[in-house]
């Protein structure tokens, strides 16, 4: 852990994982995965991860996210993928961008990992379509 208050990274989790995350199902974020193991062990994870990680400042919560959707795709993590594009849409990335990131990626991880991310970003694009349309 940094030198930073406890409390201003419990509120920077907070706010970094509703930020990113609101949109993902409770079942699918892999906090509530951990917790179910070990709930000391999960604060911790996403105190780091999240609160600090993942709330830098070092680069726009856009660009951080492109980056984390080039290296998922390339390394084949579908269901990380998945929390990842929710977390670029909600940051601002265009679908446009994450598809062309992927497509990128092809160059690198190869054209299967690649269609791989982007039948997981049609996914999360339908779903968020149907979730707007019940609204």
């Amino acid at each position: 852990m940094s030198s930073k208050d406890p409390k201003e990274i419990v509120k920077k989790t907070g706010e970094t994982a509703k930020l990113y995350f609101s949109t993902v199902k409770d079942e699918e974020k892999p906090y509530n995965l951990w917790r179910y193991f070990d709930k000391d062990l999960a604060k911790d994870m996403s105190l780091y991860i999240t609160g600090q990680m993942y709330a830098r400042e070092k680069i726009p919560h856009h660009t951080r996210q492109l980056i984390t959707v080039a290296a998922l795709t390339v390394l084949v993590r579908p269901d990380e993928l998945k929390l990842h594009i929710h977390a670029a849409l909600n940051v601002g990335c265009t679908r446009e961008e994450i598809a062309e990131v992927i497509f990128q990626t092809s160059i690198y991880g190869g054209v299967p990992a690649a269609n791989t991310a982007l039948t997981v970003l049609k996914a999360v694009i339908e779903e968020r379509e149907e979730t707007e349309s019940e609204a």
